[in-house]
C-alpha cells in the first residue's frame, strides 16, 4: 500500500474516533478538524502520530484545535 493511501486510511480513522469521541456525525467532526487545522496536523505529523493509540490522537486534535480556536 502507497504511504499516500496509507496516510488517508489514517487520516479517516482519526476523523472517525474523534466523531465518535465528541458525539459527532463524520461530517460535523471532519468539518471542525479541517477548519481548526486538525486535519493538517494529521498529515504533517503522521510519522509521528500513526504510532501513539486513537485515545491519544484524539487529545492531541482536541488541544490542537483549542488552541486554533475550537471549542471542543
Amino acid at each position: 500500500m502507497s504511504y499516500q493511501r496509507r496516510l488517508i486510511n489514517y487520516i479517516v480513522a482519526c476523523v472517525n474516533e474523534f466523531a465518535e469521541a465528541f458525539n459527532l456525525n463524520v461530517k460535523e467532526a471532519y468539518r471542525y478538524l479541517r477548519d481548526f487545522k486538525g486535519i493538517e496536523f494529521l498529515k504533517d505529523f503522521y510519522e509521528e502520530e500513526h504510532l501513539l493509540s486513537f485515545e491519544n490522537v484524539v487529545e492531541d486534535l482536541q488541544a490542537l484545535c483549542r488552541r486554533n480556536g475550537g471549542t471542543i
